[in-house]
This record gives structure tokens, C-alpha cells and sequence, in this order.
């Protein structure tokens, strides 16, 4: 099975409460339905999805924020790479036990983006699960 690297692009939805999509650079995980990933490319997401989205991107906030430091006092490249890695792991894992495909959290983060009725209503899911 090939890894999945996740990458930060966006503020985080902690405190700003902007979105922090993690974007994988494979192809959607391994069993995902074609039907959740129509949807996901559509941007028709259940409040359901919105709330796993919510509540994963705050926990993407927390790993990203634990890591900065780590990935800081990492001695050279190599170290850095394995800092990096680890918290792409952790951060794919919050998404996963979020119970969202990385590729629908993904197309989420991007709608969220561009779309800021979209991001408004993921803001107050946020707050209302803080």
C-alpha cells in the first residue's frame, strides 16, 4: 500500500478558525466507494461530513502545532524528514478516525476554501463541538 503524505496549506480552524485541509499526494485510499468519491467531488457534503471535517481539522490544528516545535530542534534534513513524516501519519490517522476518507476531507478543505458560506457553516460546527 502506498503512504499517504499529508501537507498543511491553509490557516488552522483552532482559534482563527480558518480550515487546515491535509492534502494526500496518492490516489484516494484504498476502499473507497466510487459513490463517496463522486460526492466528494461534487461538494455535496452531508452536516455529518461537516462535523467529521470540523472536528478532524481541529485535531490537525493540535498535531501541526506539537510538530512545528519538533520539526524546529530536528538536527538536519533526515531528521526533519522523519519529523515530517510522523506528522503526516498522525495527521491522515485524525482524518481516518474522524470516519472520513483523506480524498473527501480533502475535497471538503478545498470547497471550504472557496466557498465561504461553506466555511462559515464548518466555523460554527466547530464552535458548537468546542
Amino acid at each position: 500500500m502506498k503512504r499517504m503524505t499529508a501537507y498543511m496549506t491553509a490557516a488552522l480552524i483552532s482559534a482563527g478558525m480558518m480550515s487546515a485541509p491535509a492534502f494526500a499526494a496518492d490516489a484516494p485510499a484504498q476502499g473507497q466507494s466510487t459513490a463517496q468519491a463522486a460526492q466528494a467531488q461534487a461538494g455535496d457534503f452531508t452536516d455529518a461530513q461537516l462535523e467529521q471535517f470540523a472536528a478532524a481539522s481541529q485535531d490537525i490544528a493540535r498535531i501541526s502545532q506539537e510538530f512545528a516545535g519538533k520539526l524546529q530542534k530536528a538536527d538536519d534534513e533526515t531528521a526533519k524528514q522523519s519529523v515530517r513524516q510522523e506528522a503526516n501519519d498522525e495527521m491522515v490517522s485524525a482524518v481516518e478516525d474522524s470516519g472520513l476518507e483523506v480524498a473527501t476531507f480533502n475535497s471538503i478543505g478545498q470547497a471550504v476554501q472557496n466557498d465561504p458560506d461553506l466555511m462559515k457553516k464548518v466555523q460554527k460546527l466547530a464552535q458548537e463541538n468546542s
